[in-house]
This record gives C-alpha cells, sequence and structure tokens, in this order.
C-alpha cells in the first residue's frame, strides 16, 4: 500500500494560483468498513471514522469517508471496528433527491487509505 503523500503537489499545479481542497484524517473506524460493489463493477469502501479531541472541550466526530475503486488488499481486508485509519482526501457535499425534498451531505471522499498504528509509522525526513 502506498505511504501518504501529502505534501506532493504535481508538476501542473505548481506555480498556479489554485484552491485547495485537502484533508489529512487519523482516527479510528465506528464500525466494520462496508465494501459496495455496483452492477457496473464499480466498487467502493464507505467507512466511519471517528476522531477524538480534548481542546478546547472534549469532543468525538464521526465523518463519514467514500474510497471509490479500491486496491484489492482493502477489498479483502476492508477495515474492522476500531482499527487505526489514515486517510488522505478531499471533502465533497453530494445532493440528491428524497420524498422530503432535495437533501444533501459532506462527506470525505479518500484517495489514499493506510491502515497503521502510530508506533508503526515510519518518519519521514523533510528534503528541499
Amino acid at each position: 500500500m502506498a505511504e501518504l503523500e501529502v505534501f506532493a503537489l504535481p508538476e501542473q499545479w505548481k506555480g498556479r494560483e489554485m484552491d485547495l481542497n485537502l484533508i489529512v484524517l487519523c482516527g479510528r473506524l465506528a464500525v466494520d468498513g462496508e465494501l459496495r460493489v455496483f452492477d457496473s463493477g464499480t466498487k467502493l469502501i464507505r467507512y466511519l471514522v471517528t476522531t477524538r479531541t480534548d481542546h478546547p472541550r472534549r469532543r468525538v466526530d464521526v465523518i463519514p469517508v467514500t474510497l471509490w475503486d479500491p486496491d484489492d488488499e482493502l477489498i479483502d481486508e476492508p477495515g474492522l471496528k476500531g482499527d487505526r485509519i489514515w486517510i488522505c482526501g478531499a471533502v465533497q457535499r453530494r445532493f440528491w433527491e428524497s420524498p422530503d425534498g432535495r437533501r444533501s451531505r459532506i462527506e470525505v471522499v479518500a484517495e489514499q487509505v493506510n491502515f497503521k498504528e502510530v508506533d508503526e509509522l515510519e518518519p519521514v525526513s523533510a528534503s528541499g
């Protein structure tokens, strides 16, 4: 599985003025990862990730995350409740129609997912 490369910008972005939609999460799975396979063969895994903080007050957030076209190793083992998970992706707002009217949901669309405990991470050196 590829390591998270958060700050490596593609060459075509360098020197261009742009907005940035980038999120990095480290938390635990609130429930087992849910694999979905559509009739078209497209696959996705849905995660609910909990993040905790004590500052400025104690709080737990539960964040929905979607990973499209996951690697085979994630399909075989999509993650279990309580697993430590690292995610790099972007925030997205989806819209749909329901019997109650137009609805929306904010979620993270993952580009990279990694299951490692903090003590398993390898140190990263800054290179210029």
